[in-house]
């Protein structure tokens, strides 16, 4: 057998890094700074957080400088998750992983734009896995959001999120499949992006409405903090996508909001939707 040194693994790794970095893109949507995607195919499909595709346009910048015009074609802020389509073909596409099969203390890398840096990679090793979200021990910048997490062989095996208690949490790969296959799941009608309010509490920021949706219908306002269902506090960003799967269509839903320092309760009629939303 071969002998492994640091060398072979340090350009075992560059190898990969490169592979990836030429699947990820920068994007620019509403008013928001950058943020990051993956071609998840060549022919112009592109992932990316909900967070980072917030109105249904948005330009796509790939790794060697061409830049497209983009249309959102599918949107969960449950689960955030967008998908963008640009008029290209034979992009250079990443290989999809199973996130399913990752063991914690595995090697994995995360490639995104931090700071509008092009390209930026940072490596970890998972630190939990579940069915709601893998953990991972790396750093993640702003600008990070929406990019690959990988596997040591470059495999995508989640959509890199946000920073929850010092630790890298990405959105499955498994849970992209689903939202590809139009998972129809319970819908509030909103934008989110997760927020920290303390060590043990997580918030989800309201970001933008959609007209006619529960979220409006009940009272949601944009600036308000989500921060938990029936007395449940969220602890992990998927908790509310979790509660709204486990409740019964148009079953009216105690959630927790937190606006202007006060804490108070909206009830909420669950709509049933297919994760598609019409431009």
């Amino acid at each position: 057998m071969a002998n492994i040194t640091f060398n072979n693994i340090a350009a075992e790794l560059t190898a990969v890094a490169a592979k990836l970095r030429n699947s990820t893109v920068k994007i620019k949507s509403g008013s928001l700074g950058v943020g990051s995607g993956v071609i998840w195919q060549p022919d112009g499909l592109i992932i990316t957080n909900a967070h980072v595709a917030t109105s249904n346009s948005a330009t796509v910048e790939l790794s060697d400088g061409q830049v497209f015009d983009a249309v959102r074609t599918q949107f969960n802020p449950q689960q955030d998750l967008a998908a963008l389509k640009i008029a290209a073909t034979n992009l250079t596409a990443a290989t999809i992983g199973n996130s399913e099969a990752l063991r914690v203390g595995e090697l994995v890398l995360a490639v995104g734009n931090p700071f509008a840096d092009s390209g930026a990679v940072t490596t970890g090793i998972i630190s939990a896995n579940n069915s709601r979200a893998v953990m991972a021990d790396l750093r993640l910048y702003p600008g990070n959001s929406g990019g690959p997490l990988a596997d040591c062989l470059g495999r995508v095996v989640g959509i890199n999120t946000m920073i929850a208690n010092g630790l890298a949490v990405a959105v499955p790969s498994s849970t992209v499949d689903r939202f590809l296959s139009g998972d129809n799941r319970p819908q509030l009608g909103v934008t989110l992006q997760s927020v920290l309010l303390d060590r043990r509490t997580l918030g989800l920021l309201v970001l933008s409405i959609l007209p006619g949706g529960a979220a409006e219908t009940a009272g949601v306002q944009i600036g308000d903090v989500l921060i938990g269902v029936a007395g449940r506090l969220f602890t992990n960003p998927n908790d509310l996508a979790k509660y709204l799967h486990q409740s019964n269509n148009n079953q009216s839903l105690p959630l927790q909001v937190l606006r202007g320092g006060q804490q108070f309760v909206l009830y909420i009629a669950v709509q049933s939707g297919n994760a598609v939303e019409a431009t």
